[in-house]
């Protein structure tokens, strides 16, 4: 796995002063910094994992957001999900995965799976800021299967993107 810390120090889980000084400064998080290990360590039983980049995991509100590099979310989400489901049973909290280097749509898209997105616009408000409307497809009667709240303070700390959420009717 290609990280933004060495892979002996994660290995060992003594720092050296390089990774200290980024986990000091917070451009790594503790949440990166356990996720990295926990990869790391089921690399042996899924050796996929060997070949992913791993740039960010920012928590929000019980959800963890993994931004991986391009092509590394089918690495992630294979051997049927065990993967994913083993990361989320060790942290006890619900895993989303994200590619780094794409276009918003298929972020948001990402995101929001497996509600299908209808369709995204750009809102530009009065005081020169902006907004993303997203417009989701809902299923049935059902409340959607996760929590819109977290999803969109993800948006906002991965990408900067400020998201209105609606669903279609």
């Amino acid at each position: 796995m290609k990280s933004q810390l060495c892979n002996f120090c994660l290995k060992s889980g003594i720092l050296c002063s390089k990774c200290q000084a980024k986990v000091k400064s917070g451009e790594v998080s503790d949440t990166y910094l356990e996720i990295a290990r926990l990869i790391l360590s089921l690399e042996n039983k899924y050796p996929p994992l060997q070949s992913i980049a791993f740039h960010e995991a920012v928590e929000v509100d019980g959800v963890i957001a993994l931004v991986v590099g391009r092509g590394d979310v089918a690495r992630l989400l294979g051997y049927g999900g065990k993967i994913i489901r083993a990361i989320g049973e060790k942290t006890g909290k619900s895993i989303r995965i994200l590619e780094k280097a794409v276009d918003n749509r298929k972020f948001l898209e990402d995101l929001f799976a497996p509600l299908p997105v209808m369709t995204i616009n750009t809102i530009w408000l009065p005081d020169g800021t902006t907004e993303t409307r997203v417009i989701l497809k809902k299923r049935g009667r059902r409340p959607p299967p996760m929590n819109i709240e977290a999803m969109k303070k993800i948006a906002k700390a991965v990408r900067n993107i400020v998201l209105r959420v609606e669903f279609s009717r």
